[in-house]
C-alpha cells in the first residue's frame, strides 16, 4: 500500500523564483563535441543527423500536431489507457512524491496526472528550451501548492539528475513510447540509470510504449498522408542548416519511413531526390540520387519483452495496462 510523504515547508522557498531561474542547464557544455558529433555524421556513409535536431522551435510545433493526426495512434491510445485506468495506476504511485517527467516537451501529459498523484515537486525534463519554459510557467500558475522545476539535458549523453531530484520518493514518467528512440541495449541502460535514482520506498517509473503490430499501421503513423511527418523530418535539415552553416535544401530530400522487422524498429530517412553536393565544416559531401540520411528510430516491444527489460533494469512489480486491441502498453515498476 503506497503511503503518503509528507512535505517538508522548507522545500517550497523555490515557488517564489520566476521560471528562469527554476531551470538548470545541464547539457553538455561541450558545444564542440556536438558539432563534430554532428558533422561526423554527415560524412559518413551512411549519414545520419541524431533526433534531437527535430526538436527547434517549429520541430516541436510539427510535433504536436503529428500528435493529433489520425494515422499517429500512440498518442491517443496511451491517452485512453490512462483515462481508462487512472486510479489503479495512481494507487500503484501514491501520492505526494517528487514527479519527474522525462521528455516532458509542453508538460501537458503530466499534467493529467497532478491532480491524482498529488506531487509535492514537479521537475519537467526536456532537451528543447522552446516548449519546456512556457510550459513551465503555464504549471506553476496552474498549480502554485507545487513546486514546479526543469532540467535541460540530453539523454544521448546519459540521464544524471543526482544534482537536481529533492530526495525522498521519487515518480518517474516517461509517455509516449520516447524510449523507443534508443536501442535495446541503450534503453535498457536508461532504465538501470532510472532505476539507480529511485533510491528510496515508494519510488518507481511509469512509462509508455508502443507495441509490435502489422506493418501498414505501423508505417501509416510515421508517414501520414497530409505530410506533416514529412515536413518535421525535413525540417531537421533546416535546424542543421543553422547550427553548421549547410545549406540543404530541404525540398530536395524525400521523406522515407519504413519498418524493420528484423531489427523490431521503425525507422525514418531523409531520402536525396537527385544527387547534390553539401559542404559540411568545409568538407564537400555528395548525396547520390537516392542516398539516405537516416533520422530516427522507433523501436516496439511486445509487453513480455519489455516487462522483462524493466525487470532486468531492478523494476520489480511490474504491472502493465494496455487497450482492447493491443496497440500499445503502460507500465508500472517500484
Amino acid at each position: 500500500m503506497p503511503v503518503n510523504v509528507t512535505r517538508p515547508a522548507q522545500r517550497f522557498t523555490a515557488r517564489k523564483l520566476p521560471i528562469e531561474d527554476r531551470i538548470r542547464d545541464r547539457r553538455v557544455d561541450n558545444a564542440a563535441q556536438e558539432l563534430r558529433a554532428l558533422v561526423a555524421g554527415l560524412l559518413s556513409t551512411p549519414a545520419s543527423i541524431a533526433p534531437k535536431y527535430f526538436y527547434d522551435a517549429h520541430g516541436c510545433a510539427l510535433f504536436s500536431q503529428i500528435c493529433a493526426l489520425p494515422e499517429y495512434y500512440p498518442t491517443r491510445t496511451e491517452a485512453a489507457i490512462f483515462e481508462r485506468n487512472r486510479d489503479e495506476i495512481a494507487g500503484a504511485i501514491g501520492t505526494g512524491r517528487e514527479f519527474v517527467d522525462l521528455g516532458a516537451g509542453d508538460c501537458a501529459k503530466a499534467a493529467q496526472w497532478l491532480p491524482f498523484v498529488a506531487p509535492w515537486r514537479y521537475v519537467g525534463v526536456d532537451i528543447a528550451p522552446d516548449a519546456l519554459v512556457p510550459a513551465l510557467e503555464r504549471l506553476a500558475v496552474a498549480h502554485p501548492d507545487i513546486e514546479v522545476q526543469g532540467v535541460l539535458t540530453d539523454f544521448a549523453h546519459g540521464l544524471d539528475l543526482a544534482r537536481d531530484l529533492a530526495g525522498g520518493p521519487v515518480t518517474f514518467f516517461y509517455p509516449g513510447s520516447s524510449i523507443g528512440n534508443f536501442t535495446p541495449l541503450e534503453a535498457a541502460r536508461l532504465l538501470q540509470t532510472i532505476r539507480r535514482h529511485c533510491r528510496d520506498d515508494g519510488s518507481g517509473i511509469l512509462i509508455g510504449v508502443d507495441t509490435k503490430k502489422d506493418l501498414a499501421r505501423l508505417t501509416a503513423a510515421y508517414d501520414d498522408a497530409a505530410g506533416v511527418t514529412a515536413a518535421f523530418n525535413r525540417n531537421a535539415l533546416c535546424h542543421v542548416n543553422r547550427v553548421l552553416g549547410t545549406r540543404f535544401d530541404q525540398a530536395a530530400f524525400a521523406h522515407v519511413a519504413l519498418y524493420n522487422a528484423r531489427d523490431g524498429r521503425i525507422e525514418m530517412h531523409l531520402e536525396a531526390c537527385a544527387a547534390q553536393t553539401i559542404v559540411v565544416d568545409g568538407v564537400a559531401r555528395t548525396f547520390a540520387a537516392g542516398e539516405r540520411i537516416h533520422t530516427e528510430n522507433s523501436y516496439k516491444y511486445a509487453p513480455a519483452e519489455f516487462a522483462a527489460m524493466l525487470e532486468r533494469a531492478g523494476f520489480a512489480q511490474v504491472r502493465c495496462w494496455q487497450d482492447d486491441a493491443g496497440d500499445f502498453a503502460v507500465y508500472y515498476g517500484a
